[in-house]
């Protein structure tokens, strides 16, 4: 697939298909994301590979945080995008977290960076013929998955969910060039 193709084909995917991926696809997928440009060359990124049990612990931790009372963003707070988030990444065979080392001085060129990366991923799994779905929601239980997977000493950045498609979608509508270019001459 050209680039230009995986860049016009690339969507936002929030059902997948029951089919395992290899591991060597997660690594191929995970090489384009190391190849990324980063501010300074600080490559910020670390990626954590979650399958199966662990997937649905992480799962558990999500659902949980929005009926505790207690938390900060239950109830009105937590958004309402986190169970259709939680049902994607149910779905899908890979949930793969992105991690950084805290840095406050780092913060905004680390995102992104990392950003980066992610949009690595997400154009290297529609040339594979793979949906992705970039999450911000895991932010909410940050605390609790960075525990889970023994990384308490990082931050969670964002996860991305990957999996066979199981959705033919039509793209979602795009701002026009005259909406976001400005040219000064």
């Amino acid at each position: 697939m050209e680039l230009i193709d995986a860049i016009q084909n690339r969507k936002s995917i929030r059902s997948y298909k029951n089919t395992e991926i290899s591991n060597e696809i997660i690594e191929d997928l995970i090489n384009c994301a190391r190849l990324a440009p980063s501010a300074k060359n600080r490559q910020p990124w670390k990626f954590v590979v979650i399958k199966n049990e662990m997937k649905n612990k992480i799962i558990e931790i999500m659902l949980e945080k929005e009926k505790n009372p207690d938390s900060k963003f239950s109830g009105k707070v937590y958004p309402t995008s986190v169970p259709i988030t939680v049902k994607a990444i149910e779905q899908a065979p890979i949930l793969i977290l992105v991690l950084r080392e805290p840095d406050d001085n780092w913060r905004i060129g680390d995102a992104l960076s990392i950003g980066a990366a992610v949009e690595h991923i997400c154009l290297r799994a529609t040339d594979l013929g793979l949906g992705s779905l970039w999450i911000r929601d895991t932010v909410y239980a940050e605390e609790e998955i960075l525990k889970l997977i023994s990384q308490e000493n990082m931050n969670l950045v964002c996860a991305i969910s990957i999996g066979y498609s199981n959705e033919n979608k039509n793209p979602k509508p795009r701002k026009t060039l005259e909406e976001i270019l400005m040219w000064y001459k």
